[in-house]
């Protein structure tokens, strides 16, 4: 009968050694040069409501075309003259539209002012509300204001080195004649698009944008106007 050798002891693996790694108390602060600083000295002081970090500033506010303007001005200069129109021939045509006892002049006009006050805060809000939709280019982000109404207002902050595709969109004669039109941004990861309405020249702030786009993507600085 043959005997089975016995199994040998295997040898321990040797105990896992920690190892220490120092680490600095403060993380290195980034170099920012006098350009650099003077820019954002004066991105604070022209544009005090950003929060822009140490080294970020401004390269471009992008503002909307007046050409959206014209719509809320037309509708509030419409109203007003019909108000005025109205309580002028008011007297007149009391009697055709079968009121025995009209109201007097001094209640007409009263009533009529205040609906023209009226329309004209209503044509105020309206473009104060256009004209505080705003976009602006940094060199580290896009930021864009979205004020939806009086009391209703956002921000949206996207990186540059989310941004993945940057496009502008001009359509019909009007758009190219007064060159104005709407700008796109698409980010990488959860595909969210971002879009900018009645854009001045918006050939010139894409081009803009994507240079900006490349340089912080790769590392160079932003300097352009």
């Amino acid at each position: 009968m043959n005997e089975q050798p016995l199994p040998q002891p295997q040898p321990e693996a040797p105990a896992p050694q920690p190892v220490y790694m120092s680490r600095a108390v403060e993380p290195a602060e980034p170099v920012v040069t006098p350009e650099v600083k003077r820019r954002h000295e004066q991105s604070m002081r022209d544009f005090p409501f950003l929060n822009l970090s140490e080294a970020e500033y401004v390269i471009s506010a992008v503002r909307r075309h007046p050409i959206g303007l014209v719509f809320p001005v037309m509708i509030t200069a419409f109203l007003v003259l019909f108000v005025t129109m109205g309580m002028i021939l008011f007297p007149s045509f009391a009697p055709s539209l079968g009121i025995l006892n009209p109201p007097s002049d001094g209640m007409v006009t009263l009533i009529g002012s205040l609906l023209i006050f009226l329309f004209l805060v209503g044509g105020y809000i309206a473009v104060w509300v256009y004209m505080n939709n705003k976009f602006f280019l940094t060199n580290e982000s896009v930021i864009q204001e979205i004020q939806v109404s009086l009391f209703s207002r956002h921000e949206q902050t996207v990186s540059l080195i989310n941004i993945e595709d940057a496009s502008f969109q001009q359509q019909g004669l009007l758009q190219t004649l007064l060159d104005y039109g709407s700008i796109r941004l698409s980010t990488e990861g959860d595909e969210t698009t971002y879009r900018f309405n009645y854009v001045t020249n918006p050939k010139q702030q894409i081009a803009t944008l994507n240079n900006a786009v490349e340089a912080f993507k790769n590392g160079r600085p932003v300097l352009n106007d």
